[in-house]
């Protein structure tokens, strides 16, 4: 396993002030320090919702106050590739629903895209504004080597945790101000900025000349519900739910004290089967009914796209180095993990014969539900997954189990290493943006790979440091 931190004195080593830090800090300080913060993000109500275990279902998310460092040279690798990968994934997106010459050039099977649940029909030849489907773009990467990246992801609807990020940040610089003295770490504060110039930047076509733009949340419910109102505060918007909105007239409107008042984007958290009962699911009362004939018509932004979880699935996933070639005539700046695709008779026969030493992903899942970790499992469980597979071998993918890296984490025993992931997350509209840094995932258990807060994972903060 690759230790980010490593030993000391290497070339521009970007953990070197955070190694002077642990060395010159006790084990109970460091524990105060934690107590301190978790006690601000109870304060704050920094929670996610888990539903279906009973008991409470609101949880704080575990942080962890060691940061993860990368320097100017790593960042701006992943930056790239990130960037690459978002572009080609929205001109696929663009591509499928209009002429499909990717899948008529034999390089996506036409199975794969057509039959896929998240594939909308609604969406075929509509243009969204400057051609983008998914405005924000979160790219799961996990690190295996000193220059040795691969995604393991993508994630194309809604991907969340970006509050997360800043608050991560928020309370890091509040109890550690003598860390960032230095103004080493690049800032991560001006997403929500940002994020509002994205969306404005993808106004419809009859948009008012300052668009309004909100937050379509499905409502306080919602295991995101936090974020939703958290970016909605940061980005200056109104947070909305479906009943605050009808349409009339072609056009979108608010209600509001002052009366109504015309919308021009809307940032929807809604999965696309609630967003509207006329056109999808008749018995959603989360959406607006009328609200994809004002879209289609150019009277409304959605961001992102419906229909655009069709580029999430994790079989899709395995095509976007084609994708990268095929769109941008590019070599892909990042690879993936490489990836047996089960509904391949050879490729499934080899994931049955070798299940103790892969992961196998459903590929619609999330969140780490419905996973095989096989070397972790025991006999009974792998014995059960094969029948799973072996009934619906189109639904799942298989991975070898990487030597995720690890970084230095605050547990029960002390500071130890616990492997970790990162999601950067890229603004697309006129131009791809991302701020340095993004969402770390840590994997709180000792030897355990799964980093997501659903299954016991933490979060901690990001670093890039200036040149």
């Amino acid at each position: 396993m690759y230790d980010e931190m490593g030993p000391a004195g290497r070339p521009d080593d970007p953990y070197r002030d955070i190694r002077e830090w642990l060395n010159a800090t006790d084990l109970e300080t460091l524990r105060r320090k934690s107590l301190e913060a978790e006690t601000l993000f109870r304060k704050i109500g920094i929670t996610f919702a888990v539903y279906g275990e009973g008991g409470d279902p609101e949880r704080l998310i575990p942080f962890d106050i060691v940061p993860r460092v990368f320097n100017a040279e790593e960042w701006r690798k992943l930056e790239r590739g990130v960037i690459q990968r978002a572009r080609a994934l929205n001109m696929f997106l663009h591509d499928v629903y209009h002429r499909g010459e990717i899948i008529r050039a034999g390089v996506v099977p036409a199975d794969l895209v057509y039959r896929n649940a998240a594939f909308e029909p609604a969406m075929i030849g509509v243009d969204p504004p400057r051609g983008v489907y998914s405005h924000i773009v979160g790219i799961d990467i996990v690190r295996v080597g000193p220059g040795d990246f691969y995604v393991l992801e993508d994630n194309c609807r809604t991907p969340s945790g970006v509050s997360y990020m800043l608050e991560n940040r928020e309370i890091m610089m509040r109890m550690f101000p003598s860390l960032f003295a230095r103004g080493r770490v690049l800032p991560v504060d001006d997403y929500p900025t940002q994020l509002r110039r994205t969306l404005a930047g993808v106004r419809p076509v009859k948009s008012q000349s300052d668009p309004t733009i909100v937050v379509l949340t499905p409502g306080a419910y919602n295991s995101a519900y936090y974020e939703h109102s958290f970016l909605a505060d940061q980005m200056g918007v109104e947070l909305v739910e479906g009943q605050d909105l009808y349409v009339e007239g072609g056009y979108v409107w608010m209600r509001s004290t002052g009366g109504p008042k015309r919308v021009d984007v809307i940032y929807r958290r809604i999965d696309d089967d609630f967003l509207d009962p006329l056109c999808f699911r008749r018995d959603s009362m989360l959406g607006v009914p009328g609200l994809m004939d004002v879209y289609r018509s150019g009277g409304v932004s959605l961001a992102s796209a419906p229909g655009s979880g069709v580029a999430d699935d994790k079989a899709v996933y395995t095509y976007v180095p084609d994708m990268i070639r095929f769109y941008l005539g590019e070599t892909p700046a990042l690879n993936n993990v490489p990836t047996f695709k089960c509904a391949d008779p050879s490729d499934l026969k080899y994931v049955l014969e070798n299940l103790h030493e892969l992961v196998v992903k459903e590929v619609h899942g999330s969140g780490g539900y419905g996973m095989l970790v096989g070397p972790k499992a025991t006999q009974a469980e792998r014995e059960a997954y094969a029948e799973r597979l072996k009934a619906d071998p189109a639904d799942f993918i298989a991975q070898p189990t990487l030597a995720l890296s690890t970084t230095p984490t605050l547990v029960e025993e002390g500071v130890a290493p616990r492997h970790v992931d990162l999601r950067p997350y890229a603004l697309v509209g006129d131009e791809v943006r991302l701020v340095p840094g993004g969402l770390t995932r840590v994997a709180m258990r000792q030897g355990s790979l799964v980093v997501n807060s659903s299954q016991g994972g933490g979060v901690k903060d990001t670093w890039v440091l200036a040149e």
